[in-house]
């Protein structure tokens, strides 16, 4: 049995971070982020290039799926609304996978600090925030387990989420 672990939450909540440190922690691991299918440029966001982003991202997750050597796949990806997490789901071969949905939340006073550090270290633009904010809240209302990473480090979200994994595989 696969574990196909999904993590989501607002820019800035720490996706990747955790994603990572996870992967250091789970056997015969794949991660994809959800952003590297949108590194281009020029970033264009449109009907079309949402289409083959979605496309490109099932694709390859249906193809570390179906692989023999990876046990856990894990997907971190803004999915800020319920019918985003459906229609992946629905693109995916999930026979013989087990499915963890996380969501990563913080106070708004954490994300703002974080997306703060970013944009001074040159790592995000200013006008994230304002994109981000509103975003927090969407994750309250979807079927995912929440993760407050307020007070937390990545590497402790990591042992969170690896911790549920192992409890529902009692």
């Amino acid at each position: 049995m696969k574990n196909l672990i999904l993590i989501n939450g607002t820019m800035g909540v720490g996706k990747t971070t955790t994603g990572r440190a996870l992967q250091q922690l789970l056997p015969d691991c794949v991660f994809l982020d959800g952003d590297w299918c949108w590194d281009m440029r020029p970033f264009v966001v449109n009907a079309e290039t949402k289409k083959m982003v979605e496309q490109n991202i099932y694709y390859l997750l249906n193809n570390f799926l179906h692989c023999s050597v990876y046990q856990n796949i894990i997907f971190c990806w803004v999915m800020h609304e319920q019918v985003i997490l459906d229609h992946l789901l629905a693109a995916l071969d999930l026979s013989d996978c087990c499915v963890y949905q996380f969501s990563l939340v913080c106070s708004e006073q954490a994300l703002i600090k974080r997306l703060e550090l970013d944009v001074a270290a040159g790592l995000r633009v200013p006008e994230g925030t304002a994109r981000s904010l509103p975003r927090l809240q969407n994750y309250q209302s979807m079927a995912t387990l929440k993760i407050d990473t307020s007070e937390i480090s990545a590497a402790q979200a990591a042992e969170k989420i690896l911790s549920y994994i192992h409890a529902a595989a009692i």
